[in-house]
């Protein structure tokens, strides 16, 4: 009984485990200012697994969504939301070529080429220099909180292509919401 008992626990928690490991996540969440700026700077990590990998790779554009929020906390249930953002960096494939075209246009006009995957992934994957907010809009001695997360964008695809990129249903991920707590 015992042993039954422990083989469905770990059939039911080691995919869990499995599963956690792959998970996207943002690290290296850093604020600075500059005279005038409040900005921000971080990484999503394990954002391209294998399955994306291949779709880019076979000229599947990828977009990544990220969600920048800005709140002033007083300590009540409501929080005011000061700075909201979205923005998008797009990967695409040009397999006559053999380049990745990178496009981040809140940081440039133009289209980062390389290529190199792991730079073009690491282009996708890097946020730094973001504008928040401007800090005569924030008040000395207050108290904000900055949420982040990032989304990989379902791409849509002619009906005819979905019996091919099938994969492609299964290669979504949203991270969870990323909380930093500051006074200014």
């Amino acid at each position: 009984m015992i042993m039954l008992v422990l083989s469905v626990m770990l059939c039911l928690f080691f995919p869990l485990i499995a599963f956690a490991e792959e998970n996207a996540a943002i690290e290296n969440i850093k604020l600075a200012n500059t005279r005038d700026d409040l900005l921000v700077y971080f990484d999503v990590k394990q954002a391209f697994t294998e399955k994306i990998n291949h779709a880019v790779l076979n000229g599947v554009p990828t977009a990544f969504s990220f969600y920048i929020t800005l709140y002033k906390t007083d300590g009540s249930w409501f929080d005011k939301k000061i700075s909201d953002i979205q923005i998008k960096s797009t990967l695409k494939y040009n397999s006559l070529k053999k380049e990745f075209s990178i496009l981040r246009p809140w940081k440039n006009e133009k289209a980062d080429v390389t290529q190199s995957f792991e730079e073009a992934k690491s282009f996708m994957a890097e946020i730094d220099n973001l504008k928040i907010i401007p800090l005569n809009q924030l008040v000395k001695g207050d108290k904000y909180q900055l949420r982040i997360k990032a989304k990989l964008d379902k791409v849509t695809l002619p009906l005819s292509l979905h019996n091919i990129f099938f994969f492609v249903s299964f290669w979504d991920f949203e991270t969870n919401w990323y909380l930093i707590n500051f006074t200014y």
